[in-house]
């Protein structure tokens, strides 16, 4: 697959323009948030192209980011969207907007399954085995083809993903659980920030 990928610092250009539903991904320099920082997020149209934003670690001054990561009327897949949006939250500050984790999806719809990262869905679904060896490498400096190609990986099938789950939650009668369940993703964000990182509704 030829994959359309663009790096751009610090902010999308003005020009670009996303339809109704896109794929994000983030990188980070580790997944600790009072130590690590939001690196990258990838943005894919699902068209094989990949958007990568390299933040200015200084500002994080991103508007046409942030704006469209507010809007209601665009459908943002994500795939383990509690990691994503915390980063997102702390650091772009910004509360997203019209969410969907392919990780709920395939938790509540592959139950045959025990097997839910990003790696397994794209081999099931795509038919793709891909590598996940530059998932540890250092995304905060200066970037690698090979670790752009990473990234662009990491977005692209999740249009796929996210349609062939729908169908699964569907056909199995839990499309409505499922989006009883995501509705609850940004509480689940601000419990994490608030450190309540267990289960609360164990005894």
């Amino acid at each position: 697959m030829n994959l359309d990928i663009k790096l751009h610092k610090g902010d999308l250009p003005d020009e670009i323009e996303f339809s109704d539903k896109i794929a994000i991904d983030c990188e980070f320099t580790g997944l600790n948030i009072e130590r690590d920082r939001l690196c990258l997020l990838q943005i894919s149209s699902g068209k094989n192209d990949a958007h990568i934003i390299q933040f200015d670690k200084d500002t994080y001054d991103a508007p046409n980011l942030k704006s469209i990561l507010y809007k209601e009327n665009i459908g943002k897949i994500f795939h383990f969207a509690r990691a994503d949006l915390l980063f997102i939250k702390k650091y772009l500050g910004v509360k997203v907007k019209n969410v969907n984790c392919t990780k709920i999806m395939s938790k509540i719809g592959r139950s045959y399954s025990d097997r839910h990262g990003l790696k397994d869905l794209i081999k099931e679904f795509v038919g793709i085995d891909v590598s996940k060896q530059l998932q540890t490498s250092d995304f905060g400096g200066e970037l690698t083809d090979k670790q752009l190609k990473y990234c662009a990986q990491d977005v692209v099938y999740l249009h796929q993903i996210y349609n062939s789950l729908k169908h699964i939650l569907q056909r199995e009668n839990r499309i409505d659980l499922y989006n009883e369940t995501i509705k609850f993703i940004n509480t689940r964000v601000e419990l994490d920030s608030a450190s309540f990182k267990e289960d609360i509704w164990s005894h």
